[in-house]
């Protein structure tokens, strides 16, 4: 069986000085599409279908991501958002709209817009989508990058 994990290290920040971190990441640049979907979804149907659809549409979603869907599906990585979490995410938090759970995933990587920290993602992943305003995640995001459309689909 092929292992999924790898330590990487990430260059986080601390009240302004870079420091080198390691998180666990699953996905590893030799992977096929089938593998990383298995990687990401850890063979959970909803988080399958949620990663299918992301790699689908998210470039219509988000125009100035230059990977298209995948771009989002790395941005879960990297949260260390995987299995039963992405269903979580996508129904309970975005309200299984796919745009805003696109612009969720932006805002983060944006850096952290409209209180969309590591911390509050997870939070609101755990309690159906509580301390996260989607509209204004989706305003912010939209004011970062005029063609990133929500409505896309």
């Amino acid at each position: 069986m092929q292992k999924f994990t790898e330590e990487v290290p990430l260059i986080t920040t601390t009240e302004g000085d870079l420091e080198m971190s390691t998180k666990t990441t699953r996905l590893t640049l030799e992977m096929t599409v089938r593998d990383m979907l298995l990687a990401m979804s850890g063979g959970n149907p909803g988080a399958i279908s949620v990663c299918v659809n992301l790699l689908q549409n998210g470039g219509k979603i988000d125009p100035a991501d230059f990977m298209g869907g995948l771009g989002a599906i790395l941005r879960l990585d990297t949260l260390n958002i995987y299995d039963s979490r992405i269903w979580m995410l996508y129904k309970d938090v975005c309200g299984e709209h796919l745009g805003k759970m696109v612009a969720v995933l932006r805002a983060y990587q944006l850096g952290q817009l409209a209180g969309v920290t590591e911390t509050a993602l997870n939070h609101a992943i755990n309690n159906y989508g509580c301390g996260l305003d989607l509209d204004d995640v989706v305003l912010a995001v939209k004011e970062r990058l005029p063609e990133f459309n929500a409505e896309a689909l």
